[in-house]
């Protein structure tokens, strides 16, 4: 503890830790626009945000991350059409992450603030940043159309890989081939362990049980983190997935037959990994080493 708070006493902390939460903002502003149009096929930077209601230009004034949806208390300041709950929880979610992943950063490797596992290579936190950025925008899709956009999936592989020869410490080496290898076995893994588990889904169910998106996400998420992080992010979505999946069929919200998108789920279990993963992974190990060990 002692430590966390030496790390936080320095003068540049305060001041990156705020500027992290609204970089996070103003980026999960732009990842609200992605979430709108990429589905739609409309350009990302051309035209200028736009009332979706009555199709009037934003101006910058009204368009600050977090604090103009609640001064316009989530109304168009024009035609007073309703604005979603999903553009303040895109960006506030965003904010909140990269917020997080700084506070994994620090000169020593002491503990961090909320348990978060530690990092010293400062070049992991914009690529951390951009991981998140890529599971927000797929997660926020993946709800809205039941779809995740390949620049998210194909494009997490690509950068997964390159990523890992280019800061072998992604996956806690220093050596850039072993990097790139590890990357590529968990790309694979990742892929060939959803495909298989769609497959029996299918012959079980008789229909489709897991779409190409996710098996793609889970490569993605191989290939940034390796295959631990595969193994965790399958059984922890798979978790989350079953608890919320039988809670909305229990409250009469969703029936047996409704599609539950689970690319949402993978997104937020490789997002417990990058922030937490290998600490639960180890105490985990722990457990289970214990008990082999006590048993008669």
């Amino acid at each position: 503890m002692s430590d966390i708070l030496q790390l936080s006493s320095f003068p540049y902390y305060p001041f990156f830790s705020l500027l992290s939460f609204v970089w996070g903002a103003c980026i999960g502003s732009f990842l609200n626009v992605c979430v709108f149009r990429i589905p739609r096929e409309i350009s990302v930077i051309n035209p200028r945000s736009f009332c979706p209601h009555c199709s009037k230009t934003i101006p910058w004034h009204h368009n600050i991350p977090l604090v103009s949806f609640l001064v316009l208390r989530a109304k168009c300041k024009y035609c007073g059409g309703r604005i979603s709950i999903r553009y303040f929880l895109v960006e506030l979610l965003t904010a909140i992450f990269f917020l997080l992943t700084w506070l994994k950063f620090g000169l020593e490797p002491g503990p961090r603030f909320f348990g978060l596992v530690p990092i010293t290579d400062w070049r992991l936190i914009p690529i951390f940043w951009l991981v998140v950025s890529g599971l927000i925008l797929g997660t926020f899709v993946d709800f809205e159309h039941l779809i995740i956009p390949d620049r998210v999936t194909l494009g997490g592989i690509v950068a997964g890989l390159i990523f890992s020869a280019l800061v072998p410490t992604l996956h806690g080496h220093t050596d850039r081939i072993l990097a790139l290898l590890l990357s590529t076995l968990g790309a694979a893994m990742g892929g060939a362990l959803l495909w298989t588990m769609a497959v029996l889904g299918k012959i079980m169910f008789r229909k489709d049980a897991m779409g190409m998106g996710d098996i793609k996400l889970v490569a993605a998420i191989g290939a940034f983190f390796g295959t631990k992080a595969v193994l965790f992010t399958i059984f922890v979505s798979s978790l989350i997935g079953s608890v919320v999946g039988i809670t909305l069929v229990l409250s009469r919200r969703k029936s047996m037959q409704s599609k539950i998108p689970y690319g949402p789920y993978l997104a937020l279990a490789a997002v417990i990994w990058m922030l937490w993963g290998p600490n639960l992974w180890n105490v985990y190990l722990d457990l289970v080493t214990h008990k082999t060990v006590c048993m008669p």
